[in-house]
């Protein structure tokens, strides 16, 4: 039977961590996350882990370049401007094919902003403000539990994959407090061990196997090209297995909503109140940001209308909307910005606006 408990955004989160064999946490103080790092400088000391309370963002990333090259699971939190100090970083850590779990709890921006929740990081987080040709695989959590859930796949996926994975939760999900189930422990990685999971590690060579580097510098244009082209068909991979969403109540549906985390939960409540009207609505919930299920799209039904974006930015998701219809139903936006939280009435009114004007 499984343990259940009251948590705390935040703390959950890193227990996941935890529990999915997390052994080096290294971090930066900023809200709303600042849990996070509390609960790690407490926990992982007792289970043989590291915790290191870095000098700045820029700091913790790289440190955790270092323990993920030698074969360690690493787990990197942040919220939004101090994500966007790490992304030189993060870009590293793909082009050497790195798996590391790197957990945003966003807030409003640009730029310093707030410390509210927002999904204003939509295209930081699914575009990468890195260089190059590179992406970060981005799981999207509506609850707390769907969170802890998603950090244990997120770190299998990243070893996989050897590649960044990010959670991109927002403030809302790191304050809130709601009943687990708490994941099963599946410990850490014996140092003996490591080379036979993760034969890239950098264990030093002991003169009983090859030496082993690890190159983000190409100067050659042509090595570089072919680099690239050797590690891309993982991303086309990714593209077609990785892709996770929910759908609710489309076959019938004279308005699909697009929405994700939180908010989606806001916008759930707002479809029962527009069927209470007369409206039926439906939603398509990605769970993946990227990769974005654009085939979900393909499940909705003739009848449908309208199709409108829910979402704490100004459209940014909006942008991905569009390419999944390709034209065939026109889209809309409902959005609030800057911390604010949309409310479910809002949302029908809005809704009642968008499908008048047609």
């Amino acid at each position: 039977m499984k343990e259940k408990k009251l948590m705390k955004g935040n703390e959950a989160f890193a227990l996941a961590a935890i529990r999915s064999g997390c052994r080096f946490y290294f971090g930066y103080p900023i809200t709303p996350q600042n849990e996070i790092p509390e609960y790690m400088s407490r926990e992982l000391p007792k289970i043989g882990g590291s915790f290191i309370q870095a000098e700045s963002e820029l700091a913790a990333i790289n440190m955790a370049y270092g323990a993920a090259a030698s074969g360690g699971r690493v787990f990197i939190s942040s919220s939004s401007p101090g994500i966007a100090l790490m992304q030189e970083s993060i870009s590293i850590l793909a082009s050497v094919q790195l798996p590391v779990v790197i957990l945003n709890v966003m807030r409003g921006g640009p730029g310093i902003g707030s410390i509210q929740p927002a999904q204003g990081d939509y295209n930081q987080v699914t575009r990468g403000g890195g260089n190059g040709d590179y992406h970060v695989i981005v799981y999207a959590p509506n609850s707390i539990q769907e969170a802890m859930d998603m950090i244990a796949k997120a770190y299998d996926v990243a070893d996989e994959y050897r590649n960044p994975v990010m959670i991109a939760a927002d403030g809302m999900l790191g304050q809130m407090m709601e009943p687990v189930d708490l994941p099963e422990d599946k410990g850490g990685i014996k140092a003996g061990d490591i080379t036979k999971v993760k034969p890239w590690a950098l264990t030093g060579h002991k003169d009983m196997r090859d030496r082993i580097a690890m190159n983000s510098v190409w100067l050659k244009q042509d090595q570089l090209e072919d680099y690239i082209n050797s590690y891309w068909p993982k991303y086309e991979k990714a593209e077609q297995e990785l892709a996770e969403y929910e759908t609710r109540s489309l076959q019938a549906a004279e308005v699909v909503f697009v929405s994700f985390g939180s908010t989606s939960r806001i916008t759930l409540e707002a479809m029962r109140l527009l069927e209470r009207e007369g409206i039926k609505a439906g939603l398509i919930r990605p769970k993946t940001l990227w990769p974005f299920p654009f085939h979900a799209f393909d499940e909705i039904s003739a009848k449908t209308k309208q199709i409108i974006s829910v979402e704490l930015s100004k459209g940014q998701m909006m942008q991905d909307v569009k390419l999944a219809v390709s034209g065939r139903w026109p889209v809309g936006l409902i959005s609030r910005v800057g911390g604010m939280l949309l409310d479910p009435l809002e949302i029908v009114l809005k809704t009642k606006e968008i499908l008048e004007v047609r």
